[in-house]
């Protein structure tokens, strides 16, 4: 499945909004099959704040794991806020060039 962020809005900041964008994609994300893989398409954001990030990717990182694919961007801030959550969680995230 490819979830393109950008129905989320181009300018994603604040955790308030970020959470409110994962409890909207939890009915989706439930029809997600066992072994299905979901990927996570930049294109068409402008700004991807760490706050907004970590309240909707990181949880998808700890439900998905390996499964939860991020699309490659050449969007910097996306590549910042990528870093960040990183180091700050000290995890990876599975980066799909």
């Amino acid at each position: 499945m490819k979830l393109q962020l950008e129905k989320f809005g181009k300018t994603l900041i604040s955790r308030e909004l970020g959470s409110e964008a994962l409890k909207a994609f939890q009915p989706t994300l439930r029809e997600l099959s066992k072994d299905e893989e979901l990927e996570i398409d930049f294109s068409g954001v402008l700004t991807l704040s760490p706050s907004w990030a970590d309240e909707f990717l990181s949880p998808l990182l700890d439900q998905l794991g390996d499964r939860l694919i991020l699309l490659a961007s050449d969007n910097l801030s996306v590549h910042a806020t990528i870093k960040i959550l990183c180091e700050v969680n000290k995890r990876s995230f599975n980066i799909k060039t």
